[in-house]
């Protein structure tokens, strides 16, 4: 069984379009703030496009579907293809001119991990380092998602790519059409994305401020542009981006149901349930070991515990304070939290508590289905 390679050249063709695209978005701040990074920029995304349109052009008129091959082919090229060339940016302006650094930016990025080669990300161009918050956000929901979205006018299926690239263990759609479904959770991306942005804004953070951390809280990345983090706005500003992070980690099936308002599905989430629960129990717990060491008033006790608590186990990476400074204890339930991550089919990364709770689940039934009764057996 041969892979249909003009269907994968079409799709990566169309990708390459949409991310020379969304690069050229930047020059909005690049001009307003100066246009030092703009001739990057555009260069950037000419390098995207144009190839791009030459692939789609060349393949126009494949019109066959794409099997499971092809899907996870495709999944894996276009990774490789969005991480290589988010890096272009980087390299043009001359911000960070070593490729491998260059390259390590990109991919964190895109795969919303959050690291940084910048030592000083103020005094980066504002075009480039909206392009940095850019690619968490591509990168969070994922391109290949709003792909399948738009593949009704393309004349592809996209059943193949969406389960190759659906993370977390996790089979719920919220439409019968894949197409549909991949719609609606950008909708919600977007929509979620706005709205933190509107209230950052009234919030006094800046245009340009609000937007870029809407971004990179929506998609769990946690890049700011600010050195200090978070840890430099105010704490009304800390606790809306607290709740947005505990809504970037829940299920997007779970966000879509409280939208419909099907109550009952969403409280069925095992889940959902668990995620809730261990914020609160650690958050109590935190706060009780902040405010009991007598350096920090109560609200900020709670505050800065929650914010923590909430940013490492969406794996977002915001920080507000230095909590390299608190406790061994703390510090290392804070290092355990990294690999909790959220729930399946958010953008957070980490496990997942879906397959922690599988586990324990698991374990608690091989207990009290074979050893417990052999225990007994023995004992009798």
């Amino acid at each position: 069984m041969k892979i249909n390679w003009a269907a994968v050249i079409r799709i990566l063709s169309v990708l390459l379009v949409l991310i020379g695209g969304l690069m050229w978005t930047s020059l909005f701040f690049s001009y307003y703030y100066g246009g030092e990074d703009a001739q990057a920029i555009w260069l950037s995304g000419l390098c995207c496009i144009f190839p791009g349109a030459v692939g789609y052009w060349l393949t126009r008129n494949q019109r066959s579907g794409i099997k499971k091959r092809e899907g996870y082919l495709i999944v894996a090229l276009a990774w490789f293809t969005m991480t290589s060339v988010g890096m272009f940016p980087y390299l043009f302006s001359g911000i960070i001119p070593e490729l491998p650094k260059a390259l390590f930016e990109s991919i964190s990025g895109m795969t919303t991990t959050g690291a940084s080669v910048l030592s000083d990300i103020e005094a980066a161009p504002k075009g480039i380092l909206f392009w940095r918050s850019l690619t968490q956000w591509i990168g969070g929901m994922g391109i290949i998602v709003l792909t399948v979205a738009i593949f009704p006018l393309l004349g592809f299926g996209g059943i193949e790519l969406f389960v190759a690239e659906a993370p977390g263990p996790t089979s719920d759609k919220i439409h019968p059409r894949i197409s549909e479904t991949a719609k609606r959770l950008w909708l919600i991306y977007v929509g979620l994305t706005g709205l933190l942005a509107v209230i950052l804004f009234c919030l006094d953070m800046n245009f340009y401020e609000s937007i870029n951390h809407a971004l990179t809280t929506m998609a769990t990345g946690g890049f700011s542009t600010r050195n200090a983090s978070m840890a430099a706005f105010d704490p009304s500003i800390q606790y809306v981006v607290i709740v947005f992070m505990i809504l970037a980690g829940v299920n997007y099936s779970i966000l879509y149901f409280s939208l419909k308002r099907r109550w009952k599905d969403v409280w069925a989430s095992d889940e959902f349930r668990a995620y809730l629960g261990l914020i609160l129990l650690l958050t109590i717990g935190v706060t009780a070991a902040l405010f009991a060491g007598g350096n920090h008033p109560i609200e900020q006790s709670f505050r800065d515990g929650l914010f923590q608590i909430v940013s490492l186990i969406t794996t977002t990476g915001f920080v507000s304070a230095d909590y390299g400074q608190w406790s061994a204890g703390l510090q290392m339930l804070f290092f355990l939290l990294l690999f909790a991550g959220a729930c399946a089919g958010s953008t957070s990364g980490g496990i997942k508590i879906i397959r922690h709770l599988v586990f324990l689940k698991t374990r608690c039934w091989n207990l009290s289905a074979y050893y417990i009764p052999m225990l007994l057996f023995h004992c009798a």
